[in-house]
């Protein structure tokens, strides 16, 4: 367990301490259960990012690099002088 510091607005405070005394709980026990509540709702809440299907050419067409050799390759990306 680590002991820390918060800032914490007073109204809050105040409405927490009677909170606690009224159930019981420590104030250590609410703020604790409050951080579990947010935490567990943020990883609820958060979607898995997908990468927009950023695709050229027709779905399912024969793609025209699968016949080049890794050579032809490199000279596309880097150029080698030569046109096609």
């Amino acid at each position: 367990m680590v002991k820390t510091t918060l800032d914490i607005q007073d109204v809050l405070l105040q409405r927490a301490k009677r909170l606690s005394k009224r159930t019981g709980k420590p104030l250590r026990s609410l703020v604790e259960e409050g951080l579990r509540h947010v935490l567990s709702e943020q990883r609820t809440n958060s979607a898995r990012y997908e990468l927009p299907d950023c695709s050229v050419g027709e779905a399912g067409a024969t793609n025209p690099l699968e016949t080049w050799s890794w050579q032809d390759l490199r000279n596309e990306i880097y150029g080698d002088g030569t046109q096609r």
